[in-house]
């Protein structure tokens, strides 16, 4: 038997290196600028929402705050995961992507939280809102928000982190435009209580992003296998694909990050003379089929080589 370590099979995904590159330098220029217009804004809407007296306001203001430090983190990581792997990290950095999707996850959900028991207290204690000076800082902050969503709108929507970036982004657009309608009630029917249940509403939407985001990254992080990958099909699919495959076992399949899936299996082969072409045909149909851009394949001849790790 032998473990047959061949690159030949990975010609296709070195060959998108330098597109993956250019995108992800494009993604962290646009999460930059979003950062950039979320954080200016923040300090206005805070002022504003002291001056106001709106929950609403000053809810959105600290959504911005926690949203900015998570735009920039999301910048940061498009940086970092584009550092050269070393010894101590022989995958690179990529998976600090996922870490940032998860952190932001994780933040929208405390931040959701933390504006519930803000409006369960306004409720009880209703207090003086100046509707018309939140009704303008609301609308600006609406402009603000749509023009950072527009910026992140072109990125790559398929990473986790851009993802990330555009909930936190939508949140503030939807916290802008609670404030807005809540304004506009308060102005027509002087009826203060819309401010906080508003304000709980948009909690309600950001704690349903924030799940789908800590939920996709979590299963990434876990190591479990890609979205819509079924290892359960490779044996059936190899064996009736690759010539000379006699049968695949000890199959495990992850994502270093959302766009890179990884995979490792044992084929058993009736004539090791073949193991080399075997392995390469192995690589490059689970690349075109299963969009695997690595894979290490040990070639067999016989009983498995790791029967220690069968229940693995």
């Amino acid at each position: 038997m032998t473990d047959d370590h061949s690159h030949a099979g990975h010609a296709h995904a070195h060959g998108n290196g330098h597109s993956h590159a250019h995108a992800g330098s494009a993604n962290q220029t646009r999460v930059g600028w979003a950062a950039v217009l979320t954080g200016g804004f923040m300090v206005v809407e805070a002022i504003g929402g002291l001056f106001s007296g709106s929950l609403a306001l000053l809810a959105d203001a600290g959504h911005m705050l926690t949203d900015s430090a998570a735009l920039v983190l999301a910048w940061l990581a498009f940086r970092i995961a584009r550092r050269q792997s070393d010894w101590k990290r022989t995958y690179g950095f990529h998976r600090f992507q996922v870490l940032a999707a998860y952190s932001n996850g994780l933040t929208l959900f405390f931040i959701a939280v933390a504006i519930t028991w803000e409006a369960v207290r306004r409720l009880w204690e209703p207090g003086e809102v100046l509707a018309g000076p939140m009704l303008v800082i609301a609308v600006v902050g609406l402009g603000v928000n749509i023009a950072a969503y527009l910026i992140l709108h072109g990125a790559d929507r398929e990473s986790l982190n851009v993802r990330g970036a555009i909930l936190h982004v939508v949140g503030d657009l939807l916290g802008s435009a609670a404030a807005i309608a809540a304004a506009l009630v308060i102005l027509l029917t002087g009826w203060t209580p819309i401010d906080p249940l508003l304000s709980v509403l948009v909690a309600i939407l950001i704690l349903r992003s924030a799940w789908f985001l800590i939920a996709e990254s979590g299963h990434i992080l876990l190591e479990a296998a890609p979205r819509g990958l079924d290892v359960r099909e490779l044996e059936a699919d190899l064996k009736a694909n690759v010539p000379g495959v006699d049968g695949v076992h000890h199959i495990h399949a992850w994502s270093l990050s959302e766009d890179k899936r990884m995979a490792t299996l044992h084929v058993r082969v009736a004539n090791l003379g073949d193991a080399t072409r075997i392995s390469v045909a192995v690589k490059d149909r689970l690349h075109d089929r299963f969009r695997i851009a690595h894979a290490t394949v040990e070639v067999e001849d016989g009983g498995c080589s790791d029967r220690r790790d069968e229940e693995a």
